[in-house]
């Protein structure tokens, strides 16, 4: 996402606002899709029953993905799909301005300290991956310091009942630590996760365009290199991605374990479980990924030029 070494990097002001305005677009396109697929994830029913027709299956799909609101106007059942819309404002943009603009300073430190080690063990090409692979997964794995407000995202969407007649002070204060409950199993989705996601990217820059300086990648570049970036993230992170989902929707007076869930998981619902929603994310929410992935990637280095037009300065802040 950020030039290799040897280039210059962007500014960091650049980098807060380019990651920022891609959440914050991402969020206001993307968030009925999100609540979608977190509703299949968390589904343990079946929906297509066999005997059954498929009318009555698509009927029960209706059920799952609309709840309460399966009954009303198309209108009003697209309102319901943004719930928690507060919620995941303030998650969505956190997490988009840390993790796309974090990145790059992770980066940037493991190429000045490590830079001969990744080259040395993988070579000067899989190296330069590698260090953006490794410093994507890095930056994965301190997001789990933003988990309450992805908690609480996922509860509004799911399992509203559970926050009914509490405004968000109160439950920090009645919940406390047990907002980061999922806390390693998000830190083990994101770890491969966010591995993939910059390391697809990355292989996509590097060997299919044969790009030398990553920023200086056009929009069709960028666009193809988010796409091998998400497939890849989406499809490693999934089995994790619904064990932590699941341990997340649960009623916070009525909590389960990882291995709780997993073993509820084998036993009912069979080992396909696990990928339950992995089509409709790959359809859907991959390209929610993709897009504000490519935003990121494209404006940071626009801004970053801007910047420093206006101010002569390109390492602002």
């Amino acid at each position: 996402m950020s030039p290799p070494t040897g280039t210059k990097s962007e500014s960091g002001l650049a980098r807060l606002m380019g990651s920022g305005a891609s959440g914050i677009l991402e969020l206001f396109i993307f968030h009925p899709v999100d609540t979608v697929a977190k509703r299949l994830m968390t589904n343990q029913t079946k929906v297509f029953v066999p005997g059954e027709s498929l009318s009555k299956g698509f009927n029960n799909l209706d059920k799952v993905i609309f709840k309460d609101s399966c009954s009303l106007s198309v209108a009003r059942k697209y309102k319901s799909l943004f719930p928690g819309l507060g919620y995941a404002g303030g998650y969505k943009v956190l997490q988009r301005t840390y993790k796309y603009g974090g990145q790059p300073y992770v980066k940037d430190y493991l190429n000045t300290h490590y830079k001969s080690y990744f080259h040395s063990t993988f070579g000067e090409k899989s190296g330069k991956t590698m260090i953006h692979a490794t410093a994507g997964s890095l930056v994965g794995m301190g997001e789990v310091v933003l988990l309450p407000l992805d908690v609480l995202k996922i509860l509004q969407q799911t399992n509203p009942d559970a926050l009914k007649g509490r405004n968000v002070f109160r439950i920090f204060w009645d919940e406390g630590s047990r907002l980061y409950r999922g806390g390693l199993w998000t830190m083990a989705r994101n770890a491969p996760g966010s591995f993939a996601l910059f390391g697809g990217s990355a292989v996509v820059k590097e060997y299919v365009f044969a790009l030398q300086d990553y920023s200086k990648a056009t929009f069709l570049q960028n666009f193809c290199a988010s796409i091998g970036g998400a497939v890849a993230s989406i499809s490693i992170s999934q089995p994790l991605d619904v064990v932590k989902t699941r341990i997340q929707n649960k009623p916070f007076d009525s909590p389960e374990s990882g291995l709780q869930v997993i073993r509820k998981m084998v036993l009912k619902e069979g080992y396909s479980s696990f990928f339950k929603g992995v089509t409709p994310k790959l359809m859907i929410v991959g390209p929610k990924l993709v897009f504000s992935f490519t935003v990121a990637q494209q404006l940071i280095p626009i801004l970053d030029k801007l910047f420093m037009k206006e101010v002569g300065n390109p390492n602002t802040l």
